[in-house]
């Protein structure tokens, strides 16, 4: 006798509900590790990319941790040998918006990841001549001139380096976390400082004065170059980003050329330019100016000052992911604010404060309190000009704007403030400083939040 359709229906639920389970869990299985390897993947473009901006921005800093060996290395005996060496550093910029030209364009059709190996196979070129470069004593004006061709091609280099990292970091992430993402380009910029000025302190500690003077100097250099072939296998890990993928599937035909394809966006460069101007001079005023400072005016002893900015340096790196985090919870525009409103509040009197004391604990929460204010814009910074741009010109329209504005604004904060020094007016720097924070003040106030109008499109 036939079973009723109803009993057949029971008879067989179980099985069917089972079977059900069993697909649910194998879906689920599937999903999670498509995540987990998802995951994986943006944690390994991310260690490759930090990895290989890190080793470009610990050769290029360099320079500035190791200015007072140089001068006596590379200048003549005089007062003035410590405002060439900041001279030369200053001119190393002016290559930035060079180098961030034609290695944005690379990036933009070549890849985000070899556009950051090339930067850095370049970069510790330069590191390579400066390490073998003979003296002054021993060549004369010949020393400074390779002094300066070696800074010319590390600039160049550094400039290419900012709009890929910022590009590549932007757009591995996942849409909610853009802003965290995108600022370990600063952490990479922060950390490469941090392990030059610990190669100072290292060096200082093993070393006697005229050891470090005679030769010392020269071995961070050489680490530095050592460092070029880690760069040939950085490649490796650095799989292309998918927005970069979207537009290098497009056909070239008809495509116009990536400078005037950026120059369609005149109005984000000009606002580029703004929120940086402020933003990059407080920045080396207060990691770069300020640590020799602690030395020649303040007194400190070198790795007394060394020390205070590794503690400061340390703190303001943890920084930059949080003050990032909070930009994609309340947007860029507030962290933007921050910045411009207590820096051109607080700025005179924290370099007054800082140019009276001789107590580095003194000197530690000075520093540190200009930095926790710097953060607001260190942030966010790259994120906002990453969102101001289209995939097709994301790494040019990142670094090319940044590198000119740094050229003229950052890299000169060093020599500008010697130079008011040695005309008597040193306490001018900070009210100049000031004054550039209020024009990217200005920029802040007008300009419309880039986190919920960006040019990503997912």
């Amino acid at each position: 006798m036939p079973m009723p359709v109803s009993q057949l229906d029971r008879r067989l639920a179980p099985g069917l509900a089972e079977g059900d389970t069993e697909m649910r869990d194998a879906s689920a299985h599937s999903l999670a590790a498509s995540d987990a390897k998802q995951l994986s993947d943006r944690l390994g473009q991310m260690l490759s990319g930090s990895f290989a901006s890190v080793i470009a921005w610990y050769d290029f800093y360099l320079y500035a941790v190791f200015a007072l060996y140089l001068a006596k290395a590379f200048f003549p005996t005089g007062d003035a040998r410590l405002l060439d060496t900041a001279g030369i550093f200053a001119l190393g910029f002016l290559a930035r918006p060079i180098g961030s030209w034609f290695l944005g364009i690379y990036a933009d059709r070549h890849g985000r990841g070899a556009a950051l190996t090339l930067s850095v196979l370049l970069m510790c070129l330069g590191c390579l001549i400066i390490a073998a470069c003979p003296s002054y004593a021993e060549i004369g004006e010949w020393a400074p001139a390779a002094l300066l061709a070696a800074r010319l091609l590390q600039g160049g280099s550094l400039g290419g380096s900012y709009g890929s990292s910022g590009a590549y970091f932007s757009e591995v992430a996942p849409a909610p976390l853009r802003g965290l993402y995108s600022s370990f380009t600063f952490v990479t910029i922060i950390l490469g400082q941090l392990l030059a000025t610990l190669m100072l302190l290292a060096l200082e500690q093993s070393l006697i004065d005229p050891q470090l003077q005679s030769w010392g100097w020269r071995v961070p250099y050489l680490i530095g170059a050592a460092l070029a072939g880690s760069g040939l296998a950085l490649r490796r890990g650095m799989g292309e980003t998918k927005a970069f993928k979207a537009v290098a599937t497009k056909p070239e035909t008809g495509k116009p050329s990536p400078l005037r394809e950026l120059l369609r966006h005149r109005r984000e460069v000009v606002l580029a330019i703004g929120l940086t101007i402020g933003g990059t001079l407080a920045f080396y005023t207060f990691t770069v100016y300020m640590q020799q400072e602690l030395v020649t005016t303040i007194g400190l002893p070198k790795s007394q000052a060394a020390l205070v900015f590794c503690a400061a340096l340390t703190l303001f790196m943890l920084l930059q992911p949080l003050f990032a985090w909070i930009s994609d919870k309340i947007g860029r525009r507030p962290l933007l604010l921050w910045f411009g409103v207590l820096g051109a509040l607080g700025t005179v009197p924290i370099m007054g404060a800082l140019a009276e004391t001789h107590d580095p604990w003194t000197a530690f929460l000075l520093v540190m309190a200009a930095l926790v204010i710097v953060s607001g814009y260190t942030s966010t910074n790259v994120i906002v000009k990453a969102e101001l741009f289209p995939a097709s010109v994301r790494a040019l329209g990142t670094g090319l704007p940044y590198a000119a504005t740094v050229a003229v604004f950052g890299g000169s904060a060093d020599w500008v403030a010697l130079a008011f020094r040695q005309v008597g007016h040193a306490s001018w720097f900070s009210w100049y400083v000031t004054a550039c924070i209020l024009v990217s003040l200005a920029v802040y106030v007008f300009m419309r939040e880039t986190r919920d109008r960006s040019q990503f499109t997912g």
